[in-house]
């Protein structure tokens, strides 16, 4: 790919936004890029966790206004188009099924705020800083934000961080709730590395189904989720991953799970 670096082990998909010049900016090329790779991810059965990462020191500082065919100025499309390529990619990743982790450092603004916000897991190292800079730049909410910040931080809280556009380190970010870590710099790699393989080792129904569970939440009745749970459990107890770790569990050892 000619923005991505995607690299593969073990069942952990590492995908890092390859602009440096431009902090990681996405222009037109990388939003076609990261919306194939999210999609061939949930495909191959092979890959069971991805980490979204940038490379040079920053995450991704939003959206390229500057490129001639990115979501600002494309002239072969209208508005509308241009701004529906960002919505496809947030759509992308949401609809993975497999655990996904947002490794931040440096610059998480904008459109890459709201790519590391749309992970399921979000650690920063203690030099990250994030923004939802939108309203500072005369623009609105986009990539997924309006969706995911009140379910993240509440409405209230959502409105600030909306209507304001302020820039916030890990550890503001973290007293938000809208990450789960912040690390010092030399720690993060080491520390997403392990929960990326506990993941990638762990049970591939039970997680997407967590997964999936959690988010259809936000939009069902307590009766329908109960219902819904039910449904899922009862494809785990015919599932042969749950039949081999309550094997392991009675052997007294670690399960080998296959996703069936």
């Amino acid at each position: 790919m000619e923005t991505l670096i995607v690299e593969r082990r073990g069942g952990v998909v590492n995908v890092t936004m390859n602009r440096p010049e431009r902090k990681n900016a996405a222009n037109g090329v990388m939003l076609t890029e990261l919306r194939t790779i999210f999609e061939e991810i949930e495909r191959r059965s092979e890959d069971r966790v991805m980490v979204l990462t940038g490379t040079g020191g920053a995450f991704c500082s939003g959206a390229d206004l500057a490129d001639p065919h990115g979501p600002a100025t494309d002239p072969t499309q209208s508005g509308l188009a241009r701004m529906r390529r960002l919505g496809d990619v947030a759509l992308a990743l949401h609809r993975l099924t497999k655990p996904t982790i947002a490794k931040v450092d440096g610059f998480a603004v904008g459109a890459g705020c709201s790519l590391a916000l749309g992970c399921d897991l979000v650690v920063c190292s203690d030099r990250a800083k994030l923004s939802m800079i939108f309203a500072r730049r005369g623009l609105s909410l986009d990539t997924g934000a309006s969706w995911l910040l009140p379910r993240l931080v509440g409405l209230a809280r959502a409105k600030e961080i909306a209507l304001f556009g302020g820039m916030w380190s890990g550890e503001e970010a973290l007293a938000m709730g809208l990450v789960n870590r912040v690390l010092p710099l030399d720690e993060i790699d080491a520390f997403v590395d392990g929960w990326a393989d506990t993941l990638a080792a762990g049970p591939p129904l039970a997680l997407s189904m967590n997964k999936t569970l959690l988010h259809a939440s936000t939009q069902s009745s307590m009766a329908q989720m109960v219902e819904d749970e039910a449904r899922c459990q009862a494809v785990n107890f015919a599932s042969q991953d749950t039949t081999e770790a309550l094997a392991a569990f009675s052997e007294k050892r670690e399960p080998t799970f296959i996703g069936r």
